[in-house]
């Protein structure tokens, strides 16, 4: 993580949010105590900012100065309004491709993925608020910059961004295991959000329940499954083929 999108110490993170920087996640040292750390955790419930409980191991790893028990992390872009973001599209008469990550943790297959959405011309990536990777530099350095390109909406919870997306008249298919219907069954040239879950675990079973299709794509192997930006890109160029 570039030390450059960091910011240490308590009383420099309360200030920070309060002044309008873009944070993108706070960590915490577990078991802090202090009126100071009590002031922090108001500041950041009341402006909606992500954060962490970890060891002090991990605060130590991520910055040598004095943290304090708090390192904040900068984000380097600016996040979309998912339904004004919606409501432009629409305006314009665009066809909406979206992609929603339910849970992505790793850095670098979120850059991965960004990458890929910016060059299918995918209109906005959502992402929930907690449990998602940051937008750091390891996401910046693997989307090749395409973290710029493309709108990033942070949603409170993934299905209420469904709800949403479906109220607007954009379909939900999600990315599973758990379905017959093959990737290439799917209509992509209506107004469609693609659903694509954590690393370990996939889309999360309560999302799946709410979502307008599931599909699977073919695997002839032995392994059961493909790197999440890997399916990720298949399922984004069968929306670009069947669109040309």
């Amino acid at each position: 993580m570039e030390k450059a999108q960091q910011i240490f110490g308590i009383r420099a993170i309360i200030e920070a949010i309060q002044s309008g920087t873009i944070i993108d996640k706070v960590f915490i040292q577990k078991d802090s105590q202090g009126e100071l750390m009590r002031e922090l955790l108001k500041v950041m419930k009341q402006y909606n900012i992500n954060f962490s409980q970890v060891p002090v191991e991990k605060l130590n790893r991520l910055g040598d100065r004095n943290h304090q028990g708090a390192i904040a992390t900068i984000s380097p872009i600016a996040f979309h309004d998912l339904d004004e973001l919606i409501t432009s599209l629409l305006d314009e008469g665009k066809t909406p491709l979206f992609v929603v990550l339910d849970g992505i943790s790793d850095a670098r297959n979120f850059g991965a993925i960004i990458r890929t959405a910016e060059c299918t011309g995918v209109n906005g990536i959502i992402i929930p608020k907690q449990g998602s990777a940051p937008v750091n530099g390891d996401t910046v350095k693997t989307s090749a910059g395409a973290v710029f390109n493309v709108p990033i909406c942070k949603v409170d919870h993934v299905k209420d961004a469904i709800f949403h997306l479906q109220s607007s008249g954009i379909k939900t298919v999600a990315a599973t295991e758990k379905t017959n219907t093959n990737l290439y069954g799917i209509d992509f040239k209506e107004p469609i959000a693609i659903v694509m879950g954590s690393e370990d675990k996939g889309v999360n079973p309560s999302v799946l329940k709410v979502v307008d299709e599931k599909a699977k794509l073919p695997m002839f192997g032995t392994i059961s499954s493909l790197n999440v930006s890997v399916a990720c890109g298949a399922f984004l160029y069968e929306a670009v083929r069947q669109r040309l």
